[in-house]
């Protein structure tokens, strides 16, 4: 399988783009939100994490190998966690995922569905499914920092915080009382201090000095 590819954008189309690696041009599908950061980069060279799958039917004995990239491992690791909800498959996340992962994952953790209804292709009661098939599994993308101009979103690596501690002092934040769009905050505010923090207590002592 192929985990990455590293070449340099020919072409950025609706749902692809066309990267040449030597002599070879790929045919990569992103989704709109991967679509829009690349759209800018046109001859520079990138690197794709990417994921594979067969399209077509095994009875017409015509499937059809496809390369999904993406900007960053966090983006990828979101993409398949979305396609683990029931009638998601491939094609419908590829067009859903049409807004940043953050801002989708803070919609589900808040379960906010109106707001999932706005993605493309999905309904009410795919957002419904979406809901309850992933809010207990995405604080981690809900609380990445968002993307600065020009550049993909974060990997794991640069977190200031492990994700299973920011998700911890998270929901530490919640049972405390505080609503989750003020949490979220906090924890934002203490990231962008580029400090590390080892441990939730950390995370939750540098919230309240600053407080």
């Amino acid at each position: 399988m192929i985990s990455q590819i590293r070449g340099i954008i020919n072409r950025v189309l609706d749902e692809e783009i066309r990267l040449q690696v030597g002599p070879l041009e790929y045919q990569v599908l992103v989704p709109e939100c991967v679509r829009r950061q690349l759209q800018l980069k046109v001859g520079s060279e990138v690197s794709l994490p990417t994921v594979q799958y067969l399209e077509g039917s095994q009875m017409s004995n015509r499937l059809i190998p496809r390369l999904v990239g993406f900007t960053s491992e966090a983006e990828l690791e979101f993409f398949e966690l979305f396609c683990t909800v029931e009638k998601i498959g491939v094609r419908k996340a590829l067009k859903a995922l049409a807004r940043p992962v953050k801002e989708i994952a803070d919609a589900i953790q808040r379960q906010d569905v109106k707001w999932l209804t706005t993605l493309p292709g999905i309904g009410a009661a795919s957002a419904e499914q979406i809901v309850a098939t992933l809010r207990r599994k995405v604080t981690r993308f809900a609380l990445m920092p968002a993307p600065r101009d020009g550049e993909g979103l974060p990997t794991s690596d640069d977190f200031s915080a492990p994700a299973d501690v920011l998700a911890e002092a998270y929901n530490a934040l919640l049972q405390v009382g505080h609503n989750p769009a003020d949490a979220r905050a906090m924890l934002d505010r203490v990231m962008a201090t580029g400090a590390r923090y080892a441990t939730v207590e950390e995370v939750l002592l540098q919230i309240y000095q600053r407080r």
